[in-house]
């Protein structure tokens, strides 16, 4: 995409992470490869349109990697790229700030 597409870096990096979902889905892989139902335990709240849209944007963004495995039944993997890890250190202070906020209430 080009830069004149973005406002700043901040609404580039939003535009990519940005959404209900997505970060908290990138802060669930940063540690581990999750299957779809993975996530979906880790996220409670998430409907199946939701999550399957969220998972197919990250992938489309470069962010995550999608492996499906020809088995029956059948089984898909996600986890972090290359580009996706890069968020790692941004999703760790995210962390660090939402404890704090979570202390404050």
């Amino acid at each position: 995409m080009s830069s004149q597409k973005y406002n700043c870096p901040v609404d580039a990096a939003i535009c990519k992470i940005g959404g209900k979902y997505k970060a908290v889905i990138l802060y669930h892989l940063k540690s581990e490869t999750l299957r779809y139902n993975g996530i979906k335990r880790k996220i409670k709240r998430i409907t199946d349109k939701m999550l399957a849209q969220q998972l197919h944007e990250l992938e489309a963004d470069g962010l995550i990697n999608r492996r499906v495995y020809a088995v029956v039944p059948p089984k898909t993997e996600y986890s972090l790229t290359d580009l996706g890890r890069t968020l790692i250190p941004i999703l760790d202070a995210m962390c660090e700030w939402g404890e704090q906020f979570m202390d404050e209430e």
